[in-house]
């Protein structure tokens, strides 16, 4: 296997964790904003389960992209895309990245917290319940919700900032960076 210099794209795995979380990331937002504006009913219930699946599954693809992550060492920056960067891009490139990471875990689990002090516990597609870890109380619950809701802003403001950034790099500065990840 290439060394992490030598590479200039990221693995098929890394690639398929990274497009799969990030379009379910986007799906888990749009829901949650629709179902929050929905008056109560059937299909409002449906939603918050979807929703509250949906970041079940997030919160697994996130343990496994951090797994891969820990144990196969991305591409390097190339040299010329590094030396063109000022000091604030890269520091805004890996505080995005870093940002992103602790989002991946905090948002479901503040969701998960969420729902469990509320009294509705997760059953995962209906057929799985998953363990509530926090108790049922209603001033817990009123106190994680705004969490949820200001971390999952944030995760989109980071999610927004990170395609900025691609998209500069790939028609501004031409540099190929995207193509590092980009499915083939």
């Amino acid at each position: 296997m290439n060394s992490p210099a030598t590479r200039t794209r990221y693995s098929t795995l890394a690639i398929a964790l990274h497009w799969l979380l990030g379009l379910a990331l986007i799906g888990a937002f749009v829901v949650g904003l629709y179902m929050t504006g929905l008056p109560f009913s059937p299909q409002r219930l449906k939603l918050y389960n979807w929703h509250k699946w949906a970041g079940v599954v997030i919160l697994t693809l996130s343990f496994v992209r951090l797994f891969w992550r820990l144990t196969h060492r991305p591409p390097h920056l190339p040299m010329v895309v590094e030396a063109a960067m000022p000091p604030w891009q890269r520091l805004a490139h890996h505080a995005t990245h870093h940002g992103l990471y602790v989002l991946f875990f905090a948002v479901p689990l503040l969701g998960w917290a969420y729902s469990s002090a509320a009294g509705f516990s997760i059953v995962l597609f209906g057929v799985l319940p998953l363990p509530d870890f926090v108790p049922v109380s209603e001033t817990l619950a009123e106190a994680i919700k705004p969490w949820h809701k200001l971390s999952a802003f944030a995760m989109a403001a980071l999610v927004l900032l990170h395609v900025a950034g691609a998209l500069k790099h790939h028609f501004i500065d031409r540099d190929g960076l995207l193509s590092r990840m980009s499915p083939r």
